[in-house]
C-alpha cells in the first residue's frame, strides 16, 4: 500500500495596503521600454561522450557539417558520428536600451537525445529577433545545473543536466531602432489592473508636477503628456515619476495548487459563517495470486489463479462544524485549521465553501 504524504502550505501573502507604499517602477510597465526575445540554434562541442546520437539526431551532423564548411573544412560525403557534440537552442532577451558590445546571458537547452551539456562549450552562434534580424553572437562555456550517471542497469538524474547558462554570454551586434527623446506622451500599463491603484498613481504624479500630467484611462492603462511636464526630455520625466510611491491595492485571492497541495490566500480573504461536515472512504485492494501446479506425473501445466480482496472502510471524518465568519486572515487560517484535515481535503473544503458563495475572493486553481 503506497503511502503519499501530503505538505499543506498556507503562506500569509500580505495585502499590499499592508505591506506601505510602493515605488510606482515596481506596479507598472513603461510602454516601449521592454526587452526583445532572441534565438538561434547552435553546436556545442567538448562533451565527455554525452553528446547526440547522429543516428536519432540527423539536424546534429548537419549543423556541423555546415559549420566545418565555413570553417574551410570539407567534410561532403565523409561519415563521422561524434559523441561529444550536441544541437542546441540558444534564448536571450535583448534589454531596452540595449547597445552595441553590451553583453547578455544567454539560456542554452539541448534538441537531441544528448545526456548532458555539462562541460561543454557553445561555439559562436548568431542570435535572430521575431524580424529575422541577427542581434547578438552567442559563445562560451555552458554553467549546466543538473548532473547524471550511468551504469550498466541503472541510471541517476538530478536537476536538469540538458540545460544551462553562459553568464555575459553574447555580445550585442546590433541595436534596436526607437528614438525615446522624441515621444510627447507615454502610457503606464500596470502589471495588475486595479481602478484604485490606479487612481493613486495618477494623483501621486499630478501632485509632483503641480499640473495635470496623467489620466487614468482604464483599470490597467494611465496617459502621460510628456510635453506638458515641462522636462529637458521623457527619460527626465520617468526618472522623476519611478522613485514616487503609491499605496497600492489588490483583489482578495486564494491559490491552489492541487499536484503540491499548496494553497496561498491573499490579506483580504474572507469567509462568511458557513458549518462543514468531511468524511473520507478509504479503498483498500490486496492481491495474492496463487500458483496451482498440476498432480506429479500427470499431464498439465502450472497456472496462476488471481487472488483478490477488496474492503472499502468509512472513516470517522470530522463532523459537523462551524465556521465563523472571519475577519482577518488569521482569524480565516484558524477556522480551517479547526478541521483538522489532510491538505487535499482542506482543497475540497475550499471548493465547497466556494461554491456555497461563502468565500469572499477570487478562487484560483492550478
Amino acid at each position: 500500500m503506497r503511502s503519499l504524504v501530503l505538505a499543506c502550505l498556507i503562506l500569509f501573502m500580505p495585502s499590499l495596503l499592508w505591506a506601505g507604499p510602493i515605488r510606482i517602477k515596481d506596479l507598472v510597465e513603461f510602454d516601449g521600454v521592454r526587452g526583445n526575445d532572441l534565438v538561434g540554434t547552435g553546436l556545442v562541442v567538448g562533451l565527455n561522450g554525452t553528446g547526440d546520437g547522429i543516428r536519432n539526431a540527423p539536424f546534429t551532423e548537419e549543423i556541423m557539417a555546415n559549420l566545418l564548411e565555413r570553417l574551410g573544412v570539407n567534410v561532403a560525403g565523409e561519415e563521422y558520428r561524434p559523441k561529444n557534440v550536441a544541437a542546441v537552442f540558444v534564448t536571450a532577451t535583448l534589454p531596452a536600451f540595449g547597445r552595441a558590445g553590451g553583453r547578455i546571458d544567454v539560456t542554452v537547452s539541448a534538441i537531441g537525445d544528448a545526456k548532458s551539456l555539462l562541460g561543454g562549450t557553445l561555439i559562436m552562434t548568431p542570435l535572430n529577433g521575431a524580424d529575422g534580424q541577427i542581434y547578438a553572437v552567442a559563445q562560451g562555456t555552458i554553467l549546466a545545473g543538473g548532473v547524471s550517471a550511468d551504469g550498466n542497469a541503472a541510471r541517476v538524474v538530478q536537476g536538469v543536466p540538458t540545460s544551462g547558462a553562459i553568464p555575459s554570454g553574447a555580445r550585442i551586434e546590433r541595436e534596436v531602432a526607437f528614438d525615446f527623446t522624441t515621444l510627447t506622451s507615454l502610457r503606464l500599463a500596470l502589471k495588475t489592473p486595479d481602478f484604485t491603484t490606479a487612481g493613486r498613481i495618477e494623483s501621486a504624479i499630478n501632485a509632483e508636477f503641480g499640473r495635470p500630467i496623467a489620466a487614468m484611462l482604464d483599470a490597467g492603462t494611465l496617459g502621460l503628456d510628456l510635453a506638458a511636464a515641462g522636462m529637458a526630455s521623457p527619460a527626465h520625466v520617468l526618472a522623476r515619476i519611478e522613485g514616487l510611491t503609491v499605496e497600492a491595492t489588490s483583489r482578495a485571492r486564494v491559490v491552489v495548487d492541487q499536484r503540491s497541495g499548496t494553497i496561498v490566500m491573499g490579506e483580504d480573504v474572507r469567509i462568511g459563517r458557513v458549518a462543514v461536515a468531511q468524511g473520507g472512504l478509504t479503498l483498500r485492494i490486496e492481491e495474492s495470486p496463487m500458483v496451482v501446479q498440476p498432480n506429479p506425473f500427470s499431464e498439465g501445466q502450472s497456472i496462476v489463479v488471481p487472488r483478490s480482496s477488496a474492503a472499502i472502510s468509512k472513516g470517522p471524518g470530522t463532523g459537523m462544524a462551524e465556521i465563523s465568519g472571519g475577519t482577518s486572515l488569521s482569524e480565516v487560517v484558524a477556522g480551517l485549521n479547526a478541521l483538522g484535515v489532510a491538505p487535499y481535503d482542506m482543497i475540497d473544503i475550499l471548493k465547497s465553501i466556494n461554491a456555497a458563495g461563502a468565500l469572499h475572493a477570487e478562487f484560483v486553481v492550478n
